[in-house]
Formats: C-alpha cells, structure tokens, sequence
C-alpha cells in the first residue's frame, strides 16, 4: 500500500506540472465542444428516426455551439450561439422544408397524376368484361369503379384510382375542352 501511495503521490505531481504549464491544455473548453457536439450526433440520430425537421435544426445549432466552444466562448456565448443559430433555423428552414413536404397534387408523378383526369371511353365498359379509355393520348384498360356500372363507347369518364394498369373510372358530365 505504501509503495502505491508514493507513486501516486510522485506521478500526481508530475501531471499537475505538466496541466500548469504555458502549454496546458484548457479541458473546461475541450469538455465543453465535445458535449456540444454529442448533442449535435443524437439530435441527428433522433431526426433520422422521426423526421420532424425541429431536431436537424436543434441539432444545428448544438454544432454552432461547438465551434463557439472551440474557439473559446464561455459558457454564455455558446448558449447565445445556440439560441441564435436555433432561432434562425427554425424560422427560416423550417418552413422550407415543411413546405416541400407537402406535394401538391400538380406535382404528382407516374399513375397517381393521372388519378383526376378525364378520358374518353373507347369501348363499352362493364363489371364483368372491363373496356378501353383514351386517357392523355395512350390507350388504357378501364373498369367501372362502381360495381355494376355500365358506361356506354363515346361517352367521358374521370379516373377515379389507378389499379396497376388498369383505370377505374366513373361516368362524368362531358365538357368542352
């Protein structure tokens, strides 16, 4: 016990020497950007798995609160970073990203922007046997949505949900175009 209790005496005064010299690292900002930072990864990390947007913008402005640690801010100039960065970001990229999350119906794309539009029956088309539309140029197969329904050869129909390659349709009141 004796012979650890000097050594840990003799190796103790060597670090505190070594921590107090001119070339001392300062562990309080080091400690500090590296917290900042492991917040900055599990906001990330949570973002990734709920997609809310909020947490990527918080998680940014715990990376501003990094730099401002790492380049020597006290501890309330890095929590003035970080509210600012997180201010900024939640007012400005938010709304964009939200906005884009919600596709509008113009710009829907493959089959589901044909849901909507109008057609032209080219056969007769019935539950039992199906028949042909003109949809957008091209030539589809058709059924009635409707069970039952029977829509006479000439007459308009809107698509009301695509089914693989097929349109279900429903008798609409034909329009000028």
């Amino acid at each position: 016990m004796c012979a650890l209790h000097t050594a840990t005496r003799e190796y103790g005064a060597e670090l505190q020497q070594m921590t107090t010299g001119p070339t001392s690292l300062t562990l309080r900002a080091v400690d500090a950007w590296v917290l900042w930072i492991i917040a900055a990864v599990v906001l990330a990390v949570a973002e990734v798995l709920t997609l809310t947007f909020v947490l990527a913008m918080i998680a940014g402005g715990c990376a501003a609160g990094a730099i401002a640690a790492a380049v020597g801010a006290n501890a309330t100039g890095q929590w003035i970073v970080f509210g600012v960065v997180d201010v900024v970001l939640l007012a400005s990229v938010l709304p964009l990203a939200r906005r884009h999350l919600r596709q509008p119906s113009e710009l829907r794309s493959g089959a589901a922007r044909l849901v909507g539009s109008r057609a032209m029956s080219l056969t007769a088309i019935t539950t039992a046997e199906g028949g042909r539309v003109k949809l957008e140029g091209n030539e589809w197969s058709a059924r009635p949505y409707a069970d039952g329904t029977e829509i006479p050869a000439g007459q308009w129909v809107e698509v009301v949900k695509i089914d693989g390659a097929t349109a279900l349709v429903q008798p609409t009141v034909a329009t000028t175009s």
